[in-house]
């Protein structure tokens, strides 16, 4: 007897078309995906050819040596002593000028410089390729706005030892250390320099010729700071208020770029 033979049913054909349209389907994807890396690809590609890497570096100095915590320095004379343990401060907005006009401006741009991390000293900036700048701005501290975003990430975390409470925001700048000028405990002397709310803003901005256009050196001569203060008398700041404010401006004045 002959065998017996069916005809594809309505629902096998169904079947072998869904199976011919999800293989079309997953060719389309498989495409759009190798297209997507691509376009990625050739993105970044001409991002990195449109940009260039510039160095900014952070040098804390005294008497124009490279500042070594700890290390014992003489100020103004033989039995003057004074011993740096802590120098941490805040700079954000950095933007680049061709004269007044602005040519580049980073974005997110808060940095935590510490002097025991020296990779904190040196920020990369990706800038326009053909960028030409001769003058930086940067704030020393944090604005007001970010104090009450609850941005509290990166190096505005409050893990870092910066930030006091919501009241109060940033320090912006902390320095510590002892002195045989200081009659304190130790011999110690304590400057945590912040404040976000008026009359009591301790923000300073600072705005710094620029010599070269492939790195920016910036130094902070502890020394001629310090000349400013007399730490027998003035060797503790630890709120915000007007204390905080004049030694923060006396701060931002001795940044120093590296134009003669």
């Amino acid at each position: 007897m002959p065998a017996n033979t069916t005809s594809p049913s309505y629902f096998d054909n169904f079947q072998l078309n869904l199976c011919a349209i999800n293989g079309l389907n997953l060719r389309f994807r498989f495409k759009a995906a190798n297209l997507i890396i691509f376009c990625l690809a050739f993105w970044s590609t001409s991002y990195s050819q449109q940009n260039k890497k510039i160095e900014l570096q952070f040098n804390p100095t005294f008497k124009r040596q490279s500042l070594a915590l700890d290390s014992i320095y003489y100020h103004l004379n033989q039995t003057d002593s004074v011993q740096f343990t802590v120098l941490k401060f805040y700079i954000s907005n950095i933007s680049l000028f061709a004269d007044s006009q602005l040519v580049f401006r980073e974005e997110n741009s808060f940095h935590l410089i510490d002097a025991s991390l020296k990779g904190s000293l040196m920020l990369p900036l990706s800038v326009p390729q053909s960028a030409f700048f001769n003058t930086i701005k940067f704030n020393l501290g944090i604005d007001s706005t970010t104090n009450v975003s609850g941005a509290l990430e990166n190096d505005l975390d409050p893990t870092k030892g910066m930030y006091w409470t919501w009241q109060s925001g940033y320090i912006n700048f902390k320095l510590e250390g002892n002195s045989n000028q200081c009659k304190t405990r130790k011999n110690e002397f304590k400057f945590h320099l912040g404040g976000y709310l008026a009359p009591f803003e301790a923000l300073r901005k600072i705005t710094l010729p620029v010599q070269h256009n492939d790195s920016i050196s910036i130094d902070f001569p502890l020394d001629l700071f310090l000349s400013k203060l007399d730490l027998s008398v003035e060797n503790e700041v630890m709120i915000p208020g007007y204390k905080a404010m004049l030694i923060a401006t006396k701060a931002a004045a001795e940044f120093k770029s590296d134009t003669p």
